[in-house]
């Protein structure tokens, strides 16, 4: 239980992509985190792409980024409403400057795209925004898992297991 006394934060809207939001979570929780669901509302049910559900614990507004040790951010097609929230904008921008651990897996870089936090990070992605990932000033490797610093980041499903080893270790730093 490496990460027992770490709190993590797990965004979330509708059409995540069911693996990229449940693996993450229940493993940082086997490793002894604290993990909270956050959405724009709390006690509200997300439906993931494949239709497995989740239920926040919180909401964004409600959120201290300072109260956090990491940020974890899904794929699926909820990256795409997540951004537009300004307070997952903000919280990101402050996990970053505080350079917490941030993981993110297949299109969850447009959160930290539209947050402003890739420029001259090394990264992946899906390959379907490497255009997007670049042209926000980052440099894009096809590499199942990536690490520059605090930056945490993960193509696609099959690579979750080298994803989250990554991210634990960082976040147990």
């Amino acid at each position: 239980m490496q990460l027992q006394g770490k709190k993590v934060i797990q965004i979330v809207s509708d059409d995540f992509e069911d693996l990229e939001l449940w693996y993450p979570v229940l493993r940082l929780r086997e490793e002894g985190a604290e993990v909270h669901i956050v959405g724009e509302n709390a006690d509200e049910e997300y439906i993931g792409k494949y239709g497995v559900p989740i239920v926040s614990d919180r909401a964004f507004k409600d959120i201290n980024p300072d109260e956090y040790d990491a940020l974890l951010v899904p794929g699926g097609w909820s990256p795409d409403k997540l951004r537009r929230y300004e307070d997952v904008l903000n919280m990101t921008r402050v996990m970053d400057e505080q350079k917490k651990p941030i993981g993110q897996i297949c299109h969850a870089g447009w959160v930290l795209i539209s947050a402003g936090i890739l420029k001259g990070k090394k990264v992946t992605s899906t390959p379907g925004i490497k255009d997007d990932m670049t042209n926000a000033g980052a440099t894009w490797v096809h590499e199942p898992v990536v690490v520059d610093g605090h930056l945490v980041s993960s193509r696609r499903p099959p690579d979750l297991p080298d994803y989250m080893r990554e991210f634990i270790k960082v976040l147990a730093k």
